[in-house]
């Protein structure tokens, strides 16, 4: 793997593509799992969150035993495609069933989101760690590692909006007999299929587009080890020796957890305290996203000048403040009243700054990421950017899944009504609502104090990664004259 290799523009659209994949899931997952769940199917908000946590643990325990799986893979096709071709299918089919269950009680319903739940982000997992691992290998010089993860998260924010376009203005656009889409059980299903379908296709056109590139990728080094939860458990322990990805790792952990908060209330922050009908909030939730994409083409520009943790400390902090700002503007009534246009044109504001910022902490974590995978190979000796990025997933996950279990937790502690008669916030206490929108704020955004001073304790600068890889480019050079 050459240190300066750049790849061309299609060599990068092949790469990106595949992140499509994890932005329909995810944006799907963390939008209407839950709110499917609890206030359409009428589960109880603890049970939802149980549930979705209970996922979360096994999902995030399966993210490092993928990356060790992969970074140890031996086959012809590599250390990553095997594993990408492979989840796409079951993937598909989980994340149908997710959406379909059949008629069950309370029990059978908890127990029906539990297994699927935990199919789909297994399924996922086999497919994303590696495919992210594949990112970082396409090139070890530190520009155009910030480049690669850019069109990563390019078309996982492309996917994220798609699958909002498709909720809001097909399968949950506003009708007659349900103004709010959303609480229409029955397009469940077939707004399942379509993302199902969607995921599929993208995961294997990335695993084919990139098919060339397996010749330049790094091998695993020395005798193959077989697969064993104790070597997968050494693997983490020793990446977490490192000083740099250790307080990533905790920072991230905060962000992730405030982050899974912010995913499984914002429906019922957007149907009953803003009172946004489908349409709006199709406009309201484009805003981040397409923020992200422009913000993604300053990233590179802000590394060159300032570095990668500056922009990874400025865009967690953005984030927080935006996510707090229109709450307290509110409640303080400071803020336009509902169903005006002035609050849709502020909200849609307000959230596409937070996109345009955020995506300057996400472009950095994934490039400094890659950057400690050389760093620990000059101190081991071995290509592992498998554990590093499942043990980055694995702090991902288990967070959200703790901040989508306290979410549904919450929702009972306040007294949340559910079922689909609750159409507006006419139906809801005021204290409830207010209680609501405190936690979905400032109770929780701001702890983003904490990760930010986790993220200021990372200390690989530039400077040090280029002698980090010139000292890998003579090491490489000696085992090749071997």
């Amino acid at each position: 793997m050459a240190a300066n290799r750049k790849l061309k523009l299609t060599e990068k659209l092949n790469y990106g593509v595949g992140q499509t994949a994890e932005g329909l899931k995810n944006t799907a997952f963390g939008l209407l799992v839950l709110f499917y769940y609890n206030q359409v199917l009428e589960v109880s908000g603890t049970l939802c969150g149980l549930a979705l946590g209970i996922a979360l643990i096994f999902d995030a325990i399966t993210d490092p035993l993928a990356g060790s799986l992969s970074d140890n893979w031996r086959s012809r096709l590599g250390r990553r495609h095997p594993f990408m071709y492979a989840s796409a299918i079951p993937l598909g089919i989980c994340f149908y069933l997710l959406f379909s269950p059949p008629t069950l009680g309370e029990t059978g319903l908890f127990i029906w989101l539990i297994v699927f739940a935990v199919l789909t982000r297994t399924a996922m997992t086999l497919y994303h760690v590696p495919h992210i691992a594949l990112g970082a290998e396409l090139t070890e010089n530190f520009e155009e590692r910030t480049v690669i993860v850019s069109f990563r998260l390019v078309f996982g924010t492309l996917g994220g909006l798609i699958a909002v376009a498709l909720a809001f203005l097909v399968f949950f656009a506003a009708s007659e007999e349900f103004p709010n889409g959303q609480l229409n059980g029955t397009a469940y299903t077939p707004f399942a299929l379509t993302l199902s379908a969607l995921m599929v296709i993208t995961i294997w056109l990335s695993a084919w587009g990139t098919r060339k590139q397996i010749p330049f990728l790094p091998q695993p080094i020395g005798e193959a080890a077989p697969f064993s939860l104790t070597r997968v458990f050494t693997e983490v322990r020793l990446a977490l020796q490192n000083t740099s990805f250790r307080w990533l790792f905790i920072g991230v952990i905060v962000v992730f957890l405030m982050v899974g908060i912010d995913g499984a209330l914002g429906l019922y922050i957007n149907t009953y305290f803003w009172e946004l009908k489908p349409a709006a909030i199709f406009i309201y939730a484009i805003a981040a996203p397409i923020g992200v994409v422009i913000g993604s083409l300053f990233t590179r520009s802000i590394h060159a000048r300032w570095g990668k943790k500056p922009g990874v400390i400025f865009g967690t902090s953005a984030w927080a403040i935006c996510q707090i700002l229109p709450i307290v503007l509110r409640l303080l009534d400071f803020f336009p009243a509902n169903h005006t246009a002035e609050l849709l044109v502020l909200l849609v504001i307000i959230k596409f700054i937070q996109g345009l910022t955020v995506v300057q902490a996400l472009v950095s974590f994934g490039s400094m990421v890659a950057d400690i995978a050389d760093q620990h190979e000059l101190a081991t000796g071995k290509r592992q950017e498998g554990i590093f990025f499942g043990a980055s997933s694995f702090s991902n996950k288990s967070a959200s899944g703790l901040g989508t279990l306290a979410a549904g937790v919450a929702l009972d502690l306040i007294n949340w009504p559910t079922g689909q008669a609750i159409q507006s916030a006419a139906d809801i206490p005021a204290e409830t609502l207010t209680q609501l929108a405190l936690l979905y704020g400032p109770i929780v955004s701001g702890f983003a104090v904490v990760s930010v001073w986790c993220y200021s304790h990372y200390d690989l600068s530039r400077q040090e990664h280029q002698s980090i890889l010139e000292q890998l480019t003579e090491r490489r050079a000696q085992v090749n004259t071997e």
